[in-house]
C-alpha cells in the first residue's frame, strides 16, 4: 500500500508493536504463571554481560526462522495469529451467499476471493496491463512522459517521484500536496553506490530481474539485457541526488515550500502547473521534500534517452500490478529471496489477507472490531496510557537540565497529546468502488485509485485530525507529529504482549515500555521540533537546545559503538529517534511500575523480585531472530536498532537494572555514570 513520507520515517513507530491494556494501581493476580518463559533463557550468561542472551539466548538457539519469513520474533507471532483471524474472518464471507451488493462483507469476501483464484490470474498473463504497455510505447517525448507519469499516478500507482498529501508542517491544520524522492527499484541509495562484493552482486541479480522481467512481455534476451542494465545505469544517477537515510530524519532540511511556477523554474523538463492539474488537483504551492532530487531527476529527464525511461515506467507498470506467474515468482525471487533471504512464498491465503488488509482496511477493521475489540479494552486502554503520562509530567517537572521556559511548553505539549484507541470515529465507505469476484485486476485498480482521489480531495483543506493513518486490525502502533497523537489500533490490543491474568511487573515491562515508547517520539530529536498544534517550531531556548543535543550525542555514541555480524555497526545518527523512545519508554515504564503495590513490594513470584520480572518481560518484548540479508537491509534503512541492542541498550542506562541483576564495573554492559543516557 502507498504510504506518505510520514508513516515512512516522519510518523514514528515500534514496526510492529506490542498489545497494550490494564494500567490498575493494583496487583493482578498471578492466575496462570509464571508468564516469564525460563525455559528460554540462557542461565549460563551473565545478565550484565548480554541481557538480550540471558533472557532470550536458549529461545534464540532453538528458533528456526520459517521459510517465509525474514526473521521471527515475539511480535511476529502476534502478526501471524492476528493474520489468522483475518483469514477466518473472509473464508467465511467468500463462501457467503446473498450479500446486498456493495455491502461491506460483500465487497471483502468477493475480493479476498478474487486473490486467492491463482490459476484465473495466472492464466491471464500479462494481460490486463496490455494497454498501459502500449500506451507507454506509444510516448514521443519528455513532455508526454511525465503526462503519463501523473496519470498513473492517478490510478495509485507511483513511478519517478512520491506524492501525497499531508498536512504542512509548518501550519498544521492545513493539507498540502507534496513530493518527495523515489524512483530507485532497491530499497535505497546504497545498494546502487557500495562498492562491497554483495553489493555488487546484488546489482548484478536486478540486471538480470528486470531481463526476466522483459522476456516475460516479449523482449528477446539480448534487448532485454540491455534495457535492464540501461535502467540500473539511470536509477544510479538518481541515487547519487537521493538524500541518505540520516538526512531524510532532518524535519527542516526536508521542508521546502515552493510556488508551483518556482518549483517549474527549478525542473525544466517538469511543468508542474501542468503535472498538478493532470493529477486533478489546483494548488499555487506545494511541499518539497528534497530540492536536489529534483533537480537531478530533470536533468536525467533530459539527458537519459527517452526509451531508457519508457523502460523504466514499464517495469514500473508491471511490478505495481497484481500479475500472477510467471511475475509474481520472478518478484519474490528477487526483492524476497535475494534482498532478504526468505526462502519460501507466503501461503496464498497470507497475501489474499494483506491485499484487502492494505487496500481495504476500513471494512476488514469494522468487523474486526466488533469481533475482536470488546468495549471495556478502549477503557483500559486510556487508563494506562494517562497513568504513564502523569509519570511523565512528574519526570518533566523534575529535569535538572531544562529551564522554565522550555519545561512549561514540553509540558503544554505533553498534555495536548491526542489518544486513538482501536479505531476511528469514522470509517471510510469506498463510494463508487465495484467489487466483482472475477475482476481482481480491476478490483484493486478500482481501490487505489480510490485512495488516491481521497488524498487528493484534500489538498489546500484543513486537516481532519480524526483520520487515521492504520488500519484497525494492524499490529502496530504510531506517533504522529504533525497531529501530536499517540494511536494504538485495535490489532495489538491482544495478546501475548498483554496477559490480564498476569501481575504488573509484566505487564508494565512489555505494555508500559511500548507506551512510553511513543509518547517519547513527542520528545525525540526530531519530535521535540514540533510544538503542542503540530507544527514544526522551534519552541526551545539556545541553551535547553543544546543541552539536548549533548545528551543525545551520548546515545548516538553509545549505539555506533555496538556491532553487529561482525563487523557491521548500527548507525547511531539513523536510529537516534528510535533509541531516544525506547530509553525513555522504559525508563518511564518502570517509574509507573513503581507506583504500583507489586513495585514497591519485595516479594518475589517464581524466584523473582518485581523488578526483575519487569526487566526480563521487557527483554522479552524484543526477543528475534532475522536473517542476515535482512539484517544488513535494516542496518542500511531502518531507523530502529536491531532487537538485541534496543533491550541491552535501553536497560544499560539504568541504575535499577544494575541492582536487579548486580551488574558491577567490569560486565560488558556496565556504563560509567558520566556516559549513561539521561535525556527523559
Amino acid at each position: 500500500m502507498r504510504i506518505s513520507k510520514q508513516l515512512s520515517w516522519g510518523i514514528s513507530s515500534l514496526l510492529i508493536m506490542m498489545s497494550l491494556s490494564s494500567c490498575k494501581n493494583n496487583t493482578s493476580p498471578v492466575k496462570g504463571g509464571p508468564f516469564i518463559d525460563f525455559a528460554g533463557m540462557d542461565s549460563m550468561i551473565k545478565p550484565g554481560e548480554d541481557f538480550f542472551s540471558y533472557a532470550n539466548g536458549k529461545w534464540y538457539q532453538n528458533t528456526v526462522i520459517p521459510a517465509d519469513q525474514s526473521g521471527w520474533s515475539t511480535p511476529h507471532v502476534l502478526y501471524e495469529d492476528n493474520r489468522k483471524k483475518l483469514q477466518a474472518m473472509l473464508e467465511e464471507l467468500a463462501a457467503g451467499n446473498g450479500f446486498e451488493k456493495g455491502s461491506p462483507e460483500q465487497m471483502m469476501g468477493d475480493l479476498y476471493a478474487g486473490a486467492m483464484d491463482s490459476a484465473a490470474i495466472d492464466q491471464k498473463g500479462y494481460v490486463p496491463v496490455g494497454d498501459d504497455l502500449k500506451r507507454i510505447d506509444g510516448i514521443a517525448s519528455i513532455a508526454a512522459l511525465v503526462k503519463e507519469c501523473a496519470y498513473e499516478y492517478t490510478l495509485g500507482d507511483e513511478n519517478i517521484f512520491g506524492v501525497y498529501v499531508a498536512a504542512d508542517d509548518r501550519d498544521a491544520a492545513v493539507n498540502k500536496l507534496q513530493f518527495h524522492q523515489d524512483g530507485l527499484s532497491l530499497p535505497g541509495r546504497d545498494y546502487y553506490l557500495k562498492d562491497d562484493e554483495g553489493s555488487k552482486q546484488i546489482r548484478n541479480e536486478f540486471v538480470r530481474y528486470v531481463a526476466d522481467m522483459f522476456k516475460a512481455i516479449g523482449a528477446d534476451s539480448v534487448s532485454a539485457a540491455k534495457d535492464a542494465s540501461a535502467i540500473l545505469a539511470l536509477e544510479t544517477a538518481l541515487a547519487n541526488a537521493h538524500a541518505t537515510p540520516v538526512e531524510l530524519r532532518d524535519p527542516v532540511k526536508n521542508y521546502n515550500k515552493f510556488a508551483v511556477k518556482e518549483l517549474s523554474a527549478l525542473t525544466p523538463e517538469i511543468n508542474w502547473t501542468v503535472f498538478i492539474a493532470d493529477l486533478g488537483a489546483n494548488t499555487d504551492t506545494v511541499l518539497v521534500g528534497q530540492p536536489g532530487y529534483f533537480r537531478e531527476l530533470s536533468r536525467q529527464l533530459k539527458a537519459t534517452p527517452l526509451q531508457v525511461w519508457k523502460n523504466k515506467l514499464k517495469l514500473k507498470v508491471i511490478e505495481e500490478a497484481p500479475l500472477g506467474a510467471p511475475f509474481e515468482d520472478l518478484k519474490f525471487s528477487f526483492y524476497a529471496k535475494t534482498l532478504r533471504g526468505i526462502q519460501e512464498k507466503p501461503v496464498r491465503w497470507k497475501k489474499a489477507t494483506g491485499i484487502v488488509s492494505n487496500l481495504a482496511g476500513d471494512l476488514l477493521g469494522r468487523v474486526y472490531v466488533q469481533k475482536y475489540f470488546p468495549a471495556e479494552a478502549k477503557e483500559r486502554m486510556l487508563s494506562l496510557v494517562n497513568n504513564l503520562q502523569h509519570v511523565y509530567e512528574s519526570r518533566i517537572k523534575h529535569l535538572d537540565w531544562m529551564s522554565d521556559s522550555t519545561r512549561q511548553k514540553a509540558l503544554l505539549k505533553l498534555n495536548s497529546f491526542v489518544k486513538k484507541i482501536g479505531y476511528p470515529d469514522k470509517w471510510k465507505d469506498y463510494a463508487g468502488v465495484q467489487i466483482e469476484r472475477a475482476d481482481h485486476f480491476n478490483n484493486i485498480r478500482q481501490l487505489k485509485t480510490y485512495a488516491f482521489q481521497q488524498e487528493l480531495a484534500k489538498v489546500d483543506k484543513p486537516v481532519d485530525k480524526t483520520e487515521w493513518f492504520m488500519n484497525a486490525s494492524e499490529v502496530n502502533a504510531y506517533y504522529n507529529p504533525s497531529f501530536n497523537e499517540i494511536v494504538f489500533p485495535a490489532g495489538i490490543l491482544q495478546p501475548p504482549f498483554f496477559n490480564n491474568a498476569a501481575d504488573d511487573a509484566i505487564n508494565y515491562g512489555a505494555i508500559g515500555a511500548v507506551i512510553g515508547h511513543e509518547m517519547t517520539h513527542g520528545f525525540d530529536d526530531q519530535g521535540r521540533q514540533y510544538d503542542a498544534d503540530g507544527n514544526l517550531h522551534d519552541w526551545w531556548t539556545k541553551n535547553d537546545a543544546e543541552q539536548f543535543k549533548r545528551k543525545a550525542k551520548v546515545v548516538v555514541d553509545q549505539y555506533n559503538a555496538y556491532t553487529v555480524l561482525d563487523s557491521l555497526h548500527v548507525n547511531g545518527e539513523l536510529t537516534l529517534g528510535e533509541n531516544i523512545a525506547d530509553i525513555g519508554g522504559v525508563m518511564i515504564a518502570y517509574e509507573a511500575f513503581k507506583n504500583t503495590p507489586q513495585g514497591k513490594s519485595d516479594e518475589k513470584v517464581d524466584g523473582l523480585t518485581p523488578d526483575q520480572r519487569f526487566f526480563l518481560s521487557f527483554a522479552n518484548v524484543w526477543r528475534s531472530k532475522y536473517r542476515d540479508e535482512s539484517v544488513k537491509e535494516r542496518l542500511l534503512l531502518d531507523p530502529h536498532s536491531p532487537e538485541r541492542f534496543r533491550a541491552n541498550g535501553s536497560v544499560s542506562s539504568m541504575p535499577e537494572f544494575y541492582a536487579a541483576f548486580d551488574v558491577q564495573p567490569g560486565d560488558k554492559m556496565y556504563r560509567a555514570d558520566s556516559v549513561r543516557a539521561k535525556i527523559w
